[in-house]
């Protein structure tokens, strides 16, 4: 089986939020360990990537040993891009998948099936009907990502699109077909604000939480 690499992104400044995001409280555990906790049996590293030391410092107490923490270059841009390029640097895996540090209930089938069927190209990147992407949820072959970014940022762009729009071959996953998988898509659900933590309270305390298998996909 290939080697796979999960990175999450930690090192955004959690401006609508208003405190460091990753580290916040659901459900009796920091949100970042429920992302961790999601993906880490799947993949034969996890590196975590920060913008600052500060982070660096607040993130190592509570992350798992076996995980790994990248800070940012201080010369590059904050953006999640620079994210993704700290991370795919330091990956081992010759796949990568790019997780936000915001979403609990990342669906681990999704994850799998996209490791799947990521062979033989450069990025699986899931698609709604309209066109919009979802990069940050998205499986990369890691060097070919990792060429496309630093050229990207070379450039001076900052967007995940542009770094897509450099790679030569791109499998789009319908989210009619991962609807199928997730039905009630919660995969996508991030936490941006307060309230939307307490959304997300509110669906781990649902009866039927751990009564289905949907405890796999959330």
């Amino acid at each position: 089986m290939m080697s796979r690499t999960a990175i999450i992104l930690a090192g955004g400044n959690s401006q609508r939020f208003g405190a460091e995001k990753g580290l916040a409280d659901l459900a009796g555990k920091p949100l970042i360990l429920h992302v961790i906790g999601k993906i880490r049996d799947l993949v034969d590293e996890v590196i975590v990537c920060v913008k600052t030391n500060e982070q660096s410092i607040s993130f190592s107490s509570i992350l798992p040993d076996d995980s790994k923490i990248a800070i940012d270059a201080e010369n590059l841009p904050t953006c999640p891009l620079t994210g993704v390029f700290t991370g795919l640097e330091k990956a081992k895996g010759e796949y990568s998948i790019i997780l936000p540090c915001d979403t609990p209930f990342l669906s681990r089938k999704l994850a799998d099936l996209m490791f799947d069927i990521a062979a033989g190209v450069s990025a699986v990147i899931p698609r709604w009907p309209n066109g919009y992407l979802e990069p940050l949820q998205a499986v990369y072959r890691t060097k070919s990502a990792l060429e496309a970014t630093k050229e990207t940022l070379k450039e001076g762009k900052k967007r995940l699109r542009c770094m897509i729009s450099l790679l030569k071959r791109v499998r789009y996953l319908s989210t009619l077909v991962i609807k199928e998988i997730d039905p009630k898509m919660l995969t996508f659900f991030n936490i941006n604000m307060p309230i939307d933590l307490k959304k997300a309270e509110a669906i781990i305390k649902r009866k039927n939480y751990l009564q289905t298998d949907h405890k796999d996909l959330i």
